[in-house]
């Protein structure tokens, strides 16, 4: 199983390193990743591996929600098969 997370918001140190922290703590792999910055906005894609985490997936959101209020950050996590389903056209 595989969830998409997205990370927006302000540019600041430490971002990838927050979120890398929980996925780590619950055993939850990254498989890609990709980054940018535009001007200070920060814009992150990960996709993981949460087949070795016994954390369900709306505790895995709402663990991403509360950083996200911590650092000022929109953090959203979603389901591969959602985010696939969604975007099909």
């Amino acid at each position: 199983m595989r969830a998409v997370i997205t990370v927006v918001g302000k540019d600041t140190v430490g971002i990838i390193a927050e979120v890398s922290q929980i996925l780590k703590t619950h055993k939850i792999n990254i498989l890609d990743i990709t980054q940018s910055i535009l001007d200070d906005l920060f814009v992150m894609v990960m996709l993981t591996d949460i087949s070795s985490t016994t954390l369900q997936l709306p505790a895995l959101t709402e663990a991403m929600n509360t950083l996200g209020e911590q650092l000022g950050l929109k953090i959203h996590v979603m389901h591969e098969d959602v985010f696939n389903s969604m975007h099909r056209v």
